[in-house]
């Protein structure tokens, strides 16, 4: 079985401790910032912690419509958040599932930086193209982007 790894690594002004609650709430944030990334996102099991599922619903422009997604880790003390997409059509016919590693660290300048790791792990040897590779990392920072905005004009969103 083939394994890929992609990392995305974002500077921001933004305090590492209200960035990591930010991300902590990307259910919640994430089709009010980016609507047409996220039609949707609801929690079906859980309380937003470890072994949480929640079901994703994608925006029109998108080339898949759905996900399943597991919250595999939450690491308040390290800022580090671990996921996993288990069901959807962006797994394709080739991947088993893509698991996602989120750490906030604290900058020297009283900001932070946002490392997102994805790792697809593919059903045999078929990998994932360098153009999806570059689109998922441009998607991750669009998005993130995208809250960062809509925090900064919406103050009391985290």
């Amino acid at each position: 079985m083939a394994v890929v790894s992609t990392d995305v690594e974002i500077s921001t002004s933004f305090p590492a401790d209200k960035l990591f609650h930010a991300i902590t709430n990307f259910h919640v944030l994430a089709p009010k910032a980016a609507p047409e990334i996220y039609k949707s996102i609801t929690i079906i099991e859980g309380d937003g912690g470890v072994g949480t599922i929640e079901s994703h619903i994608y925006g029109d422009g998108l080339p898949y419509k759905a996900s399943k997604q597991k919250i595999d880790a939450v690491d308040v003390t390290n800022l580090c958040l671990n996921f996993t997409v288990f069901e959807g059509d962006m797994l394709s016919d080739y991947l088993d599932s893509i698991s996602h590693r989120i750490q906030v660290s604290p900058a020297a300048d009283g900001g932070a930086v946002y490392k997102h790791t994805t790792v697809f792990n593919c059903k045999g040897e078929k990998k994932p193209s360098e153009e999806v590779l570059n689109q998922a990392n441009e998607g991750y920072k669009k998005v993130f982007k995208a809250i960062e905005a809509y925090i900064n004009a919406n103050a009391n969103a985290v």
